[in-house]
């Protein structure tokens, strides 16, 4: 397994569509292999069932999983396969909880999440959240003793897939500098939010509040990639585009990096401050040897009924018009306007058409534990 520090998706480039960089000879370079989507989530769901996980908690994760492996969000898709399978045989993840709302008030609970798998705690809560905003136009759900969840778009997009405005928050544990900080203090902490849009795809936006999450510097590291400058640091804060030195993130927001840090502490106010879950900093590392010990970490979610505020037409005209316009706005030469979540779905697209692509350390991963359990992995699709 390799360790990894907790993190949210951010906007990622896909494994075959990133820039094309200087690498140097290796066994880096090993080509991706591509995996049919069916395939590989019976696989994922099979992996986690063998290492302990009841048939929800497997089934969310996968889910959450195949959301980012789908949509183009690789380094939250299913290369976490290999440590969520660690944490639930290891006893950190609770592979069969029993999640159950605390302090309900009106259209508020907070979930206590069993130490089970965040995934499975997240789309728990949102769906709280959509009946509680069925009646009531709102509902908002904090969620305590839970881990990882994976991609937060995932969680945002299940409200908007029911015709719901949705909002997903999570913290994690510490990665990321303050604005000219020297030392991590707040995790990742990502920002999901999924509006419905009448006859298309939803509206997306999922993004860490770091200028990356640290699973792309892993997905560099395994492409042997060196990282866009000033996205992360040294341990005395440098900037390196070294990702095998990069020992802390920056904040997003480059030199008006303040924005992203403030933007971290407010998903830390959500997912922390008003669940009862750790701070950032008080988080014990997502890497390490410790596979047994519960973390705590915290996330949100909210929900909206678009028709609790105007009628449903008039909101579907207004996001129509939006996008419309927004998308025939005049781009810069050689630039291209796209909304939140258009590149995702085009992503999303093109892996129906020609399988998932996996890097090499993933491809590794997915032997060994085929092995360990006694499992088929799934084959790379012809010609891939």
């Amino acid at each position: 397994m390799t360790p990894q520090p907790e993190d949210g998706p951010g906007h990622q480039i896909p494994l075959d569509k990133a820039p094309p960089v200087a690498v140097p000879p290796g066994p880096s370079l090993a080509p991706l292999q591509r995996l049919a989507a069916d395939e590989l989530t019976a696989f994922c769901v099979a992996v986690l069932r063998a290492a302990g996980a009841d048939a929800p908690s497997a089934e969310a994760a996968t889910r959450a999983m195949m959301h980012g492996s789908r949509l183009g969000v690789d380094s939250h898709g299913v290369r976490l396969l290999d440590h969520y399978a660690a944490v639930i045989a290891g006893g950190r993840v609770n592979g069969c909880p029993v999640m159950r709302p605390l302090s309900t008030a009106g259209a508020v609970a907070t979930l206590d999440a069993d130490n089970g798998h965040g995934a499975l705690a997240a789309y728990t809560a949102m769906d709280l959240a959509m009946d509680y905003a069925e009646r009531s136009g709102i509902g908002a759900v904090a969620i305590r003793n839970s881990s990882h969840f994976g991609p937060a778009g995932a969680f945002a997009l299940a409200a908007a897939e029911r015709g719901f405005v949705g909002l997903a928050f999570c913290n994690s544990d510490s990665f990321v500098r303050l604005h000219d900080g020297a030392e991590r203090i707040h995790g990742t902490n990502p920002i999901a939010a999924a509006a419905p849009v009448a006859g298309g795809s939803p509206w997306l936006l999922d993004m860490a509040t770091s200028a990356v999450p640290y699973n792309r510097v892993l997905l560099y590291r395994s492409l042997g990639r060196p990282l866009p400058q000033g996205v992360a640091s040294d341990a005395d804060g440098h900037d390196t585009a070294n990702a095998d030195l990069a020992e802390m993130l920056a904040p997003v927001g480059g030199a008006f990096g303040f924005k992203g840090a403030a933007l971290g502490g407010l998903v830390e106010l959500f997912s922390a401050m008003l669940s009862g879950a750790r701070l950032s900093f008080d988080i014990p590392p997502m890497g390490g040897d410790d596979l047994a010990t519960p973390r705590n970490v915290g996330a949100f979610v909210l929900a909206l009924r678009p028709s609790a505020f105007l009628p449903e037409a008039a909101f579907a005209a207004a996001m129509g018009r939006y996008l419309d316009t927004l998308r025939a706005s005049r781009p810069v030469a050689g630039g291209a306007v796209m909304a939140p979540g258009d590149r995702e779905w085009a992503e999303a697209a093109r892996r129906v058409r020609d399988g998932i692509p996996i890097d090499p350390t993933t491809a590794a991963a997915f032997d060994r534990l085929a092995h360990h359990y006694g499992l088929v992995r799934p084959a790379p699709l012809r010609g891939a």
